[in-house]
């Protein structure tokens, strides 16, 4: 994928992320994420129901790489099941830390493919992962 194409997807999702709403509804685990050394600070709510993810949302402030790295996980994940959502996470975090991954399950998520070349960016891109990475091993724990 072409850095015009790249930079293209990211400020579309930066610009209009999905499922930016806060929820107070209490079938939603909540998880806060932030980053001490900049704004970033999200709010990750996510429900999921026979192990199966129903829906996620998220608010806060963010960068342009957390906000559109948080809108593309989250088109990614709804829908899938617990197990197949850490293994999303996992390929993620392996292709941020250029590790091997597979790169047909991530989608669009292949925009940050080459952030590891600017380190302080790919905290920003791993934030969301980190935390819905989190809640997803918690709910297995307890499930």
């Amino acid at each position: 994928m072409d850095s015009n194409t790249k930079r293209d997807i990211i400020m579309e999702h930066y610009s209009h992320p999905k499922n930016r709403v806060r929820t107070e509804d209490p079938d939603y685990l909540k998880i806060n994420t932030n980053n001490s050394s900049c704004i970033d600070n999200l709010d990750i709510y996510i429900k999921i129901k026979n192990k199966k993810i129903e829906d996620i949302v998220f608010d806060g402030e963010a960068c342009a790489i957390s906000i559109s790295s948080t809108s593309i996980m989250i088109t990614n994940l709804i829908g899938k099941t617990v197990l197949e959502a850490l293994d999303y996470i996992n390929n993620f975090e392996a292709m941020v830390n250029e590790e091997k991954y597979n790169e047909e399950i991530l989608n669009e998520a292949l925009v940050y493919d080459d952030i590891y070349k600017q380190n302080n960016r790919k905290n920003c891109a791993l934030l969301p992962y980190k935390g819905l990475k989190k809640v997803l091993e918690d709910y297995l724990k307890e499930n």
